[in-house]
């Protein structure tokens, strides 16, 4: 075999969560090799749903506005509506605006609002060609189209990486550090000997509503034509007896994505699909099947551990969904955002040896709780009662379709969870510096409530009331640190960019002398992380700046926290 390739950091996985690792990296000035871009596209579209919290990360990397071009028509409602059959009268809609109203939303809110960069629906696979395509313009990226990493080997120094291409021999590499993204618990057990916690462990997967989960990309030709009867929506629901059908709309035209428990996925083909979708939309309509698959193996399952020396979890390598859920994708996104400025600083040198294992230590704990919810979600739609009148055209039917339809209604109402977007928190990490006066926030994922007590996201602000880009004080920060003056009359904050230049922590003072502001974050300096998360907060700086820095970096000892 010929010498190794190296790279500072090889990447295994060429989905949308690898992908945004390489991109990280790339903003913090680090080079990494993505291993298995270029594949086919994935056999139907997933993931539909980007969180707010996810557009916030697209919009730090330059690709937000690209990626809302993507999905339905700008005018296209995104409502949940509900039926039993979709060519009959709906069980109930929850309204939601389309993108067009969500950006005049963002357009006319008061400075203090927290949603900067609404959710947005656009299919998983045309973010990834998307993000590919981005990737492939950025300096320190490099995509091996076709490579498979199969085999992994550390040591103290330097992770050994084995990467398959067909019909070639096996290419070795080297790195520092390696991520495993997109490999499934059969690679990560047999590879790295870390196990998988859930309630799929030793099973082949959580049902979807109860039920082993059938996914198809579909082309429904005259679906919004001659099947509805009511307004367009984003996602559509046919519950009945007989049946539970979701379908997504892709385009907002002819194309959808299918989720169902109510096919067999081992049983499920394109003749059984088409019947089941004309016995949801109640009527022989036209359908062609693109593709389908099973979505049931290895659902809401969390890794043991996401650190194991030199190699790291994350995306479905780290955590696996039920799917529907739309937190899998979310949560793996953000998780990258917290590695990759851990691995910037290691690699810079001004990493402490403690920072890298708090990349499991404060994710982990995320990861559960997002696979809790979604069980949550789904174990509340399956115990939605389905009784036969739903379509019976009697008075027992009427009863029994406004009873379900509420029911939907609050359930799909539940589906926001603003709290899992936006309300992640890292209390009790050793890098976040607690505020020993200050309640912790609870942590309901169906509520957020902006505040500037350490372990969370940094409370968002708009700086002018133009509210376009360069106009989010989230626009304002650096890869690195940034230490926020607030106030008409801030302490100097000097000595703490003394004290970061000394260690080699890049940081940067914003001053924001904005009544707002100061108000919002309730205290006169805030220094916020790389991935916009509050390290600390007080009204003057530490006697010694030099523990904060040490502190934050993962190199030293811990601070009392006590309010100054």
């Amino acid at each position: 075999m010929c010498e190794p390739l190296r790279t500072p950091v090889a990447i295994a996985g060429g989905g949308p969560v690898a992908l945004m690792l390489a991109l990280f990296l790339d903003h913090h000035g680090i080079p990494s090799t993505v291993f298995g871009t270029g594949r086919p596209r994935c056999d139907e579209p997933r993931g539909t749903v980007h969180d707010a919290r996810t557009m916030e990360h697209y919009r730090r990397l330059g690709v937000s506005g690209p990626i809302r071009r993507l999905g339905p028509a700008a005018g296209h409602p995104t409502d949940i509506a509900y039926f039993t059959r979709y060519n009959s009268p709906e069980l109930s809609r929850l309204p939601q605006p389309s993108r067009t109203q969500r950006l005049r939303q963002v357009a006319a809110a008061p400075r203090t609002d927290q949603l900067p960069e609404p959710a947005h629906r656009a299919d998983q696979t045309s973010v990834g060609d998307l993000l590919c395509e981005h990737a492939r313009t950025r300096p320190n990226i490099t995509l091996l189209g076709g490579r498979q990493i199969t085999g992994l080997d550390q040591d103290d120094g330097q992770v050994r990486v084995r990467a398959g291409h067909p019909g070639r021999p096996d290419e070795e590499w080297t790195a520092r550090y390696a991520v495993v993204s997109d490999a499934g618990p059969g690679f990560v057990q047999r590879e790295l000997g870390i196990r998988y916690e859930g309630p799929a462990t030793g099973a082949p997967g959580r049902a979807y509503n109860g039920h082993r989960a059938t996914a198809a990309h579909l082309r429904l030709p005259t679906f919004h034509r001659e099947v509805l009867s009511g307004q367009p929506a984003w996602s559509y629901w046919a519950v009945n007896a007989d049946l539970v059908v979701n379908l997504i709309a892709l385009n907002g035209e002819d194309e959808f994505f299918l989720l169902t428990g109510s096919l067999d996925p081992d049983t499920a083909d394109a003749a059984r699909l088409t019947d089941l979708v004309r016995c949801a939309a109640g009527t022989d309509l036209p359908v062609e099947v693109l593709s389908h698959s099973s979505r049931a193996p290895g659902a809401e399952l969390v890794a043991e551990r996401f650190v194991k020396g030199r190699v790291l979890l994350a995306g479905d390598s780290a955590h696996l969904f039920t799917p529907g859920s739309g937190f899998g994708l979310n949560t793996g996104v953000d998780g990258a955002a917290n590695l990759a400025w851990k691995l910037a600083a290691v690699l810079q040198g001004w990493g402490g040896p403690g920072l890298l294992a708090t990349y499991g230590s404060e994710r982990r704990p995320i990861a559960l709780r997002n696979t809790a919810a979604a069980r949550e979600l789904h174990t509340a739609m399956a115990q939605i009662e389905r009784p036969t009148a739903l379509d019976a055209d009697t008075p027992e039917g009427v009863e029994a379709r406004d009873r379900v339809g509420g029911l939907l209604r609050c359930h799909g109402r539940r589906t926001d969870a603003i709290g899992v977007q936006l309300g992640v928190r890292y209390d009790g990490s050793p890098i976040v510096v607690p505020d020993a006066d200050a309640e912790i926030p609870g942590d309901p994922w169906g509520m957020y409530l902006p505040t500037s007590v350490p372990g969370g996201r940094t409370p968002h602000l708009w700086l002018d009331d133009w509210h376009g880009r360069g106009s989010s004080l989230f626009d304002r920060l650096i890869p690195g640190f940034t230490l926020l003056r607030l106030g008409p009359e801030p302490p100097s904050g000097k000595p703490l960019l003394a004290a970061a230049q000394a260690h080699g922590m890049p940081l940067q003072i914003l001053d924001v002398d904005d009544r707002p502001a100061h108000d919002l974050y309730d205290r006169d300096l805030v220094l916020i992380r790389p991935d916009q998360h509050v390290a600390w907060r007080g009204n003057q700086l530490p006697t010694d700046p030099g523990d904060l820095v040490a502190r934050v970096t993962g190199a030293g000892r811990a601070l009392t926290g006590r309010r100054t």
